[in-house]
């Protein structure tokens, strides 16, 4: 929230027509703002808190300038919403007012609805485009697909990145098409009825680029993270650090209508001060809630485990919606591929899959040997929907050694039994781009900095990244064209028939979860049983003509299970292994209370009661 202590800033248009600078940098001596054409810069003037300042007459959209800073250092503006000439270059202004929303009537759907699928803008298509995400909205809105969740999109070096080096954090790549076609892929996706959710980086900033400590006590040596200094959001100066980035939280939600936020690891995120930046970022969008009479959702990813990012103010919390849940997609992952190397020797075991699939978290408040202490809270009262599940996503994938996709490293019936757990769980599902055609494309990391030495120690930091798994290979140059291009889905799909089955498979699941068919597991008296010697899982749910009973059959042959139950009988719903999903055999359509039925190996199965 802006205080009295805290100003607007950037360049931005007045209602007058003009256009205001606004920049903070408190140690500064001498502030000018230099547009690209003009002979003399205009000088800035300073208030008590370090914020210069300007009315500018001859500056209109498009035109490029930079600060100059004590008259030495010219510097792009740290909250630029464009930089076309990259993160070195000159900033550009931009008009907010300039687009012509046709969004304002369309209501969102709620969390607890959401069908997510996390993109990234590069390697989705072809192009790499925004604009191009349009022609593809019709393929996951026949999927299924409600909500849209992209990587980050914030200015970062060169054309190809994961979006994770941002270093201009209010600017719209200018590779994938820049503020106004950002806009427009917005609003077309409102038309269609999906949402729109933008992942953000509040953790770290990108190695290249990065002018920002040139303005201000940015980061800090208190706290350190993986990426180096820590942002300062407790330290001295820190109020108008923590401006800057609640800033820019609520631009994207209010001027480009985002329908939410999914903050980057937010345990990175160090602030021990009295109030904690998600608390904060979350009360500032409640304010612009009430501003706009629309709801925002705010997405918490999270290796602590602890619910405190999602739990009520009242009970000290932070507020968040939800958080991403890593164990779920650990414990089916080592269930489905047998890997328990690295971080994946904390799972791999039927009975971490039965705890994820009841409360989220495996890890709440027991020891992790992988970590070598006690991780996680109890989830207690937590509502199903406040956790993020996947079977896939852009870290899981990407960051294997190789990127190889779930369907290059297990069979189609593993594939099957994997997405049907996703989509069958109490949680909110999410897929990653291509999953729901089996795509066999790697997605990998990759980057394209400018700098020799910064892509060597990319390089070589990549390598040594494996150093606790087993993987095979040699690792694939971050910084290669060739690498990135490897990454883009294939659209051919459609010409192969496991494709097109593995399609149709996740397209009829999210049509029987939109039906409910699967709502009882979210229930509270929902029953695991597992046989580890089998290797199965048999999960039931709900009452009398409301129960539903999925039986997730790991092991590599077929299993018998007595139907439960006292009278009726079972009607399936649906079966990985049946032959219109290129499966072995169809399972019995109907089954009666008492009756013994037989689960094909590496297969899941979902019956629902019949009382008739």
């Amino acid at each position: 929230m802006v205080n009295n202590i805290t100003k607007n800033i950037g360049i931005i248009k007045r209602p007058s027509q003009s256009y205001g600078a606004t920049v903070w940098a408190p140690k500064s001596k001498k502030v000018e703002l230099v547009i690209n054409g003009e002979e003399n810069p205009l000088e800035l003037k300073q208030d008590e808190y370090g914020y210069w300042e300007a009315e500018i007459k001859n500056l209109k959209a498009g035109s490029k300038y930079m600060f100059l800073l004590d008259g030495e250092l010219k510097r792009p503006d740290p909250a630029s919403l464009s930089q076309p000439e990259g993160v070195h270059g000159w900033s550009a202004a931009v008009d907010q007012s300039d687009f012509s929303w046709t969004d304002h009537n369309r209501t969102p759907h709620q969390l607890s609805e959401m069908i997510i699928y996390e993109l990234h803008v590069g390697t989705f298509t072809p192009e790499g485009t925004f604009e191009a995400i349009i022609d593809k909205l019709d393929h996951l809105l026949d999927l299924g697909i409600n909500t849209i969740e992209l990587m980050p999109i914030a200015q970062f070096p060169g054309e190809r990145n994961w979006g994770y080096d941002g270093v201009f954090p209010f600017a719209v790549q200018h590779s994938y098409g820049g503020v106004a076609k950002l806009k427009q892929l917005v609003d077309k996706c409102h038309q269609s009825g999906i949402n729109i959710i933008l992942d953000v980086v509040y953790n770290h900033m990108g190695p290249e680029g990065n002018y920002l400590n040139d303005f201000g006590p940015y980061f800090t040596d208190k706290y350190h993270t993986p990426w180096g200094s820590a942002l300062n959001f407790d330290e001295g100066y820190s109020d108008h650090i923590r401006n800057f980035f609640l800033q820019n939280a609520m631009m994207w939600l209010k001027d480009f209508h985002f329908d939410g936020l999914r903050l980057d690891a937010v345990h990175a995120i160090m602030d021990n001060g009295p109030t904690h930046l998600l608390k904060e970022l979350r009360q500032s969008a409640d304010d612009l809630e009430k501003e706009t009479g629309k709801p925002y959702v705010l997405i918490a990813e999270s290796d602590m485990n602890d619910v405190k990012i999602i739990s009520g103010y009242e009970t000290g919390g932070y507020g968040l919606q939800a958080q991403w849940t890593d164990d779920f997609h650990h414990a089916v992952h080592t269930l489905i591929t047998g890997e328990t190397d690295g971080y994946y020797a904390d799972y791999g075991h039927l009975k971490h899959l039965a705890k994820s699939f009841k409360q989220g978290f495996v890890y709440d408040g027991i020891y992790s040997e992988y970590r070598k202490k006690k991780v996680g809270t109890e989830p207690g009262e937590m509502n199903k929907h406040q956790f993020i599940v996947c079977i896939q996503n852009h870290d899981q994938v990407g960051n294997r050694m190789l990127g190889d996709r779930l369907s290059t490293i297990v069979s189609l019936e593993k594939l099957k039994l994997a997405a049907g757990i996703i989509l069958i769980s109490p949680f909110v599902p999410m897929l990653f781009m291509g999953e729901e055609y089996g795509e066999d494309q790697p997605f990998r990391y990759f980057v394209h900095h400018s700098d020799p030495d910064l892509i060597r120690a990319v390089q070589e930091g990549r390598s040594r990244e494996f150093d606790s798994f087993k993987w095979q290979g040699e690792v694939p140059d971050p910084q290669s064209e060739t690498t990135f291009n490897n990454s883009k889905l294939n659209w051919d799909f459609k010409q192969e028939e496991q494709k097109i089955s593995v399609f149709n498979y996740y397209k009829q699941l999210i049509s029987l979860r939109k039906q409910g068919v699967f709502s009882a597991f979210g229930s509270e008296n929902i029953q695991t049983e597992i046989q580890e010697k089998d290797n199965l899982m048999i999960i039931t749910a709900g009452t009398g003509s409301d129960s539903v009973m999925a039986v997730l059959n790991f092991s590599s042959k077929e299993h018998p299970v007595t139907m439960p139950g006292k009278e009726g009988n079972w009607d399936k719903k649906f079966a990985s292994s049946d032959v219109q999903w290129l499966g072995p055999n169809n399972t019995s359509d109907q089954a009666g209370v008492g009756t013994e039925v037989f689960f094909p190996a590496s297969s899941i199965t979902v019956y629902q009661t019949n009382q008739s």
